[in-house]
């Protein structure tokens, strides 16, 4: 419990006190800390130089121009996770590292089919990922399709592993990928498969594509979107996501990454949250981005008129929004209440 803490623009050093926080959009190949980096590359004899080398491979610069530059940075860490032992080994210590960050809840996402390059089925590279969560009732896997043009089979593939392991350490289904380029709609009959499994699934989707991208999502039958900030800018859109109760995944320093806005006073999460959107705060890649959960609160609250009632709901919100069994939802909830009960805010 917080108490008699006092929430204002000059004020949040509280916020690197909670310990309930979850983080439903964070890719595990953008996400490996550099510890995590030189151990798997000392486990495959691999040479890193300095942190500031290192650093330069994982994470973008502040003049990153768009998406797919950003999508360059998962190039070097994705040659880290092509055993057995580095995706589980990789999965395991970035729980740990969320938890010691109060992350108590997390869908950790990745893309199977991209770990296949030292021989590798898919199954395997989540059987690994699976041995690497421990067992945890409170971290889990999201398993990503990606937008391409001739892997298909690899996509159904994928689909049917999630079928297979739904429930034992997977939750959902993903597309990613560079989502201008590859269009949303490219993939509606694909997930039509996940739709007669019944897997839920979340979408990539008006993250570098605007308000049809998201429309599709939708469409298709996603229970939550990836990103959607583009809705912001189309009033249809906005009440569409209010209506259905359909949340966002926002990941606001991503966002200014890729160049969604240039400026963290543009990003339209009040207009969201104004007007009944169910807002989500994630960090999509915590090395890219050279972020964390806290990090993109505080960014939040310091530039925003974010107070004590909206932070309680931004957290609730990703309790619920979840692919979590109704149990576990209360339980982060009730974590919720218990830390920010006598919490008063100015």
């Amino acid at each position: 419990m917080l108490e008699g803490v006092f929430l204002n623009i000059s004020n949040i050093e509280w916020i690197e006190k909670l310990n309930c926080l979850t983080d439903l959009h964070v890719h595990l190949d953008g996400s490996l800390s550099l510890e995590s980096v030189r151990h798997l590359c000392g486990m495959q004899n691999i040479e890193t130089g300095d942190d500031a080398e290192l650093s330069a491979k994982l994470s973008v610069s502040s003049d990153c121009k768009n998406l797919n530059e950003y999508l360059e940075k998962f190039e070097f860490p994705l040659q880290l996770l092509q055993t057995r032992e580095a995706v589980k080994y990789s999965v395991c210590q970035l729980v740990k590292e969320q938890e010691e960050q109060g992350v108590i809840y997390s869908e950790i996402r990745f893309a199977p089919q991209l770990h296949m390059q030292k021989g590798l089925t898919q199954e395997e590279v989540v059987q690994a990922a699976i041995k690497g969560l421990d067992n945890s009732d409170y971290h889990k896997l999201i398993l990503c399709c990606m937008r391409g043009l001739d892997n298909e089979e690899l996509n159904k593939e994928t689909i049917r592993i999630a079928h297979r392991y739904l429930g034992r350490g997977v939750v959902a289904l993903d597309l990613a990928g560079a989502e201008k380029i590859y269009p949303t709609k490219q993939f509606v009959g694909i997930f039509k498969e996940a739709l007669a499994y019944n897997i839920p699934f979340t979408i990539h989707a008006g993250e570098a594509d605007g308000e049809e991208s998201i429309k599709t999502a939708i469409y298709m039958g996603a229970e939550r979107i990836g990103h959607g900030i583009r809705a912001a800018w189309s009033e249809d859109m906005i009440k569409e996501l209010a209506d259905k109760k359909i949340p966002l995944e926002l990941c606001p320093t991503s966002n200014l990454n890729t160049k969604v806005v240039d400026n963290i006073a543009d990003y339209p999460i009040m207009k969201l949250i104004n007007n009944g959107v169910k807002v989500t705060i994630n960090t999509d890649n915590m090395m890219v981005s050279g972020t964390s959960i806290k990090n993109e609160l505080k960014l939040l609250v310091q530039t925003f008129p974010i107070n004590g009632i909206i932070l309680k709901n931004l957290l609730i919100n990703s309790a619920e929004a979840a692919f979590a069994k109704d149990s576990i939802k209360e339980q982060l909830k009730r974590k919720i209440y218990e830390e920010l009960d006598g919490v008063t805010y100015e």
